[in-house]
């Protein structure tokens, strides 16, 4: 059993509290509680050497006792004076009570901490002190950690230090020969260095130990997952040729990347294994039609197909895309979602049961008990439907493991892809069709303003129609960005002759539907919106996307908006209000300005954001990277990929003597939503 947290030596229930706040429940979890960030106290300076602003360890004497000063109320003042054989050097503590009485004249101390600037002479500023002779935390490279209030640099160091000491030699759970392979630290060797490191050599070398470890697992966990799902028995389409006939039926030629991924998707289908496959394109490549040809396929090959939406006005609009691409076909295409009337769900229940629905297409209603499906075969899924574990036994459940089709409208960078949704073969369709106009994009300041509202009414005067979108749904104290509530009085009242609506994430469904329904028919002209409308319904009248503060919003968010428009054959625009001049904000505009492709644009975001940031990974199920960045560390996750491969190959259930460690590892920390084989 792992030693609980509060029986390490200095900790205590009440400490304990402290750490289980983050997350560190045992001795094990507070070793894996990486330092994030180090001082380099290992070397002293004299005190003739100090220059302002940089912060140094010295080793002195006291030369005269500590003086409180009280300057007001809340400001204590505390300072001493200490030598060395250089010169003396005037200390200070701000409201630190602790010190009187800690220093006597004559005593050596370590000081560790920034030289300042007061009144023209040099002083020392809070330093960290150790009496010389009993360091622990001057003299090395120190570990600083995430801290929480009630836990100081000081507790953890030392919680640390014993951690390490008691833990004494640690089991190491990566074969010999998996580390020497890869030229991977050892992890005793490691654990000492990643936070009391000998040099910052050894703990470049621990952290990439850690940071292969954290990936292989990751890995072995979703290749765990993934073979299981390929290794089972499904339907088998034994004509995919079939498809031919419905290409030919479509009003466009499809393009080569298209092509490629309905090919990938139909050998899938037809080879009798389970399909589970994530389909990525950037907004108007042409998703939704390699989605139809491989419904048309399982329908002509004896099967039913569902097709699942996050909101019930966008299952609406895929039926009517749907119902559309398949007119002269005999596909019978059934709604069903949770609006519906009791009368409406049971005639669906039963022309799903018979098989006489072939296609259907809903809402989470679709996995509900009540459904049975005659003959399920394919489901296609929203991204935002990342089924885990469970939902897909259901829907597996629903049918003999019918093959899975993930489509994501937002482009995430392959590396991201890899461990987001690497329990799935990845398709892109990275290829727009021919002729279509990019999105005109331009980013302005607050003076600008006016102009934008005057080509706003020039636009929506010509019969165009305008996205609105704001940070906030209303205005706070504490914000001075733009709010949804205020703006849409606001162009309300500029503009009387035009609808403004109004539609945000507080609003009941059934409201929000009702708001989109009226853009979609054009009652409104005008819509002002949080992010809700990220996820979205074609409005092919809707030309201009104007986005307040868009400084507040990631590359990837503000590409997705923008994907909002730009869907009819009109040229569209998309208008950012930047405020503020970082050179983060600088970079995001600029990007915005000069690309229309979403890869890219992924890219630059996880460049810029960092990984955590870019694509919230908790919401996919998988465990919170503690130690590896995806963006610097592309090297060591392309090592442990192959790791990964290597040790699936040889042993796939990890079942061997050689890897059960491995295993026990890999269940220990992964979440419940990935399954080892």
């Amino acid at each position: 059993m792992p030693k609980d947290i509060r029986y390490l030596k200095g900790v205590g229930e009440k400490r304990a509290e402290l750490f289980r706040k983050k997350g560190i429940k045992t001795v094990e979890d507070l070793l894996y509680y990486f330092p994030r960030s180090h001082e380099d106290r290992s070397e002293t300076k004299e005190i003739a050497d100090c220059v302002e602003s940089e912060t140094v360890c010295l080793s002195v004497t006291v030369f005269s006792p500590v003086r409180e000063t009280r300057v007001r109320k809340n400001l204590l003042i505390s300072s001493m004076v200490v030598s060395d054989q250089t010169g003396a050097l005037n200390v200070v503590w701000y409201n630190n009570r602790y010190v009187k009485g800690q220093f006597m004249t004559g005593d050596e101390y370590i000081l560790y901490g920034k030289i300042t600037r007061n009144r023209g002479k040099l002083e020392m500023l809070n330093p960290v002190y150790e009496k010389k002779g009993k360091e622990r935390f001057t003299g090395k490279i120190v570990p600083l950690y995430p801290l929480t209030e009630g836990l100081t640099q000081k507790i953890l160091q030392s919680s640390m230090e014993l951690a390490i000491k008691e833990a004494g030699r640690l089991e190491e759970y990566i074969p010999a020969e998996i580390r020497n392979k890869y030229h991977i630290a050892e992890l005793n060797y490691a654990m000492k260095n990643i936070h009391f490191p000998e040099d910052f050599e050894s703990y470049n070398i621990a952290r990439e130990r850690f940071v292969f470890e954290e990936l292989l697992i990751l890995q072995l966990a979703l290749s765990g997952h993934k073979d299981e799902n390929t290794s089972r028995e499904s339907v088998k389409f034994e004509d995919i040729l079939c498809v031919r006939d419905f290409v030919k039926t479509l009003p466009f030629p499809l393009t080569n990347a298209q092509k490629k991924v309905l090919n990938e998707i139909l050998n899938d289908c037809k080879s009798g294994k389970m399909m589970n496959r994530l389909v990525q394109g950037d907004v108007g490549s042409g998703k939704t039609a390699v989605a139809a040809a491989a419904i048309y396929t399982a329908v002509k090959n004896g099967h039913q197909a569902a097709m699942m939406a996050p909101t019930e006005i966008l299952a609406l609009q895929h039926a009517q895309t749907l119902g559309e691409f398949f007119k002269d076909t005999g596909i019978n295409v059934v709604m069903l979602t949770g609006s519906m009337r009791a009368k409406e769900k049971r005639l669906a229940y039963d022309m799903i049961a018979t098989g006489a629905a072939d296609v259907v297409v809903g809402t989470h209603a679709i996995i509900q008990d009540e459904v049975t499906f005659f003959e399920l075969g394919l489901v296609v899924a929203d991204e935002q439907h990342r089924f885990g574990v469970e939902q897909r036994a259901r829907l597996a459940a629903k049918g003999n493991n019918p093959h899975m089709l993930i489509m994501s409208a937002t482009p995430i960078p392959r590396t991201l892809a890899l461990i987001l949704y690497g329990d799935l073969d990845i398709s892109v369709i990275d290829e727009l069709p021919p002729g279509r106009k990019t999105v005109k994009t331009y980013a302005v300041g607050e003076k600008m303003r006016k102009r934008v509202f005057a080509f706003l009414e020039k636009n929506v005067n010509e019969g165009m129609q305008a996205y609105v979108v704001c940070p906030l749904i209303a205005e706070t104290e504490k914000s001075d960005l733009q709010n949804a509530e205020a703006l849409a009085e606001k162009l309300q009242a500029i503009f009387p002759n035009f609808r403004v609506g109004l539609m945000h994430g507080r609003m009941k469904a059934k409201l929000k539907d009702e708001v989109m329904n009226e853009f979609v028919n054009g009652s409104i002209q005008i819509l002002v919106s949080t992010t809700v409308i990220e996820v979205g319904v074609n409005v092919p009248n809707a030309n201009i996307m104007i986005i307040e503060n868009a400084e507040r919003f990631g590359l990837s968010q503000l590409h997705q908006l923008r994907g909002r428009v730009g869907r009819g054959k009109e040229q569209a625009f998309c208008i950012l209000l930047a405020h503020g001049n970082n050179e983060i904000t600088k970079k995001r505009m600029e990007t915005m300005c000069i690309s229309n492709d979403g890869f890219y644009i992924s890219e630059q975001d996880l460049q810029i954001r960092g990984p955590g940031d870019f694509f919230g990974t908790r919401q996919h199920g998988l465990p919170e990277m503690k130690i590896a960045n995806l963006f610097e560390d592309r090297d060591i996750l392309a090592l442990s990929q192959l790791a990964a491969k290597d040790i699936m190959e040889e042993d796939a259930s990890l079942e061997s003597d050689k890897y059960i460690r491995l295993r026990k590892r890999c269940e220990k920390i992964t979440s419940e939503d990935i399954v080892m084989n």
